[in-house]
């Protein structure tokens, strides 16, 4: 009796990622007052202490200078286009977005986090666009923190994870367009950069949101051809409207060998045996697809000597 085998399939199952626990966490200002009212109450303790320790009750002197040294510890340094994200034993506490000098909630801990506009150059990343052709492109990514407490609990290195789905993102964008569209009636690389940097620009947004990064600019800033794809002496027969060479496959290159032979014997130029044909079209080959420039040599002897 044949019965059938059903895949397996588990109900409850989800997405790779989708079930594991994340850092839910938002920015919210931090208690702070002015700084300078924190260093007017360490005066005043540093007063009492003062008529306290004069009195017969000198152990008592020690509750002002506690307090005096807590106020001290407790008042930070902002400067701008810098904040402060607080946290008191392990729990976040909020950011102190406030410049200058702040007097914050005690015993706390803090860390600096820039604000500013920052901006860096990918790597000159080698990829296939839409046709297949092998070519390197590189982009400037213009960014800045706009939530601090996602960007530093959220994801392990903000820094570092900006600029990896920046270049993940530059990757993708670069597979959907080709390079160069002959008849200019859709997009590429090449004739619809800025479209191509707005398309670049929303998808680095959309990866590196949780880390409560905002994107303000993307451009590219490099585009060619990867050095293999291009021969200084070979073009595609393709009519363009520029005279620059475009990468071409090994069938077209072998199938130039051919025709090079086919246009000997029909004027009549040299008469080759089979060995030497063949010997002709492994020079041919190796001259068309090389990596280096080809270097001439001078044979003086015969193939069969």
């Amino acid at each position: 009796m044949n019965q059938s085998v059903e895949p397996y399939r588990d109900a409850e199952a989800t997405p790779i990622g989708h079930s594991a626990p994340r850092v839910e966490i938002r920015e919210r200002q931090a208690w702070s007052v002015n700084g300078w009212i924190g260093v007017l109450t360490v005066a005043a303790c540093g007063v009492v202490a003062g008529f306290v320790a004069q009195s017969s009750t000198k152990d008592i002197t020690i509750v002002p200078i506690a307090v005096a040294v807590v106020i001290l510890a407790s008042l930070v340094i902002v400067q701008p286009g810098q904040t402060r994200v607080v946290r008191f034993f392990g729990s976040y506490v909020g950011t102190v977005r406030r410049t200058g000098l702040s007097w914050i909630v005690p015993l706390t801990d803090r860390r600096n986090v820039s604000i500013r506009v920052r901006n860096f150059e990918t790597n000159h990343l080698k990829v296939n666009d839409a046709d297949g052709n092998p070519v390197e492109i590189a982009a400037i990514v213009v960014w800045q923190v706009a939530d601090t407490s996602r960007a530093l609990y959220a994801v392990e290195d903000y820094l570092n994870f900006v600029r990896v789905q920046a270049e993940s993102a530059l990757r993708h964008v670069a597979t959907t367009h080709p390079y160069d569209d002959p008849t200019d009636d859709g997009l590429s690389l090449r004739g619809s950069t800025d479209i191509v940097a707005g398309e670049l620009a929303d998808e680095v947004a959309q990866r590196v949101g949780i880390a409560g990064v905002e994107i303000v600019e993307v451009r590219i800033s490099h585009l060619a051809y990867a050095s293999e794809s291009l021969r200084p002496c070979c073009a595609d027969s393709r009519p363009t409207r520029s005279s620059r060479p475009v990468p071409v496959s090994s069938t077209v290159r072998s199938g130039w060998s051919k025709m090079a032979l086919a246009r000997l014997s029909e004027r009549g130029i040299v008469d080759l045996d089979e060995e030497r044909k063949a010997a002709m079209v492994s020079n041919l080959m190796v001259v068309l697809c090389g990596d280096q420039p080809a270097s001439p040599v001078v044979n003086t002897g015969t193939l069969y000597s």
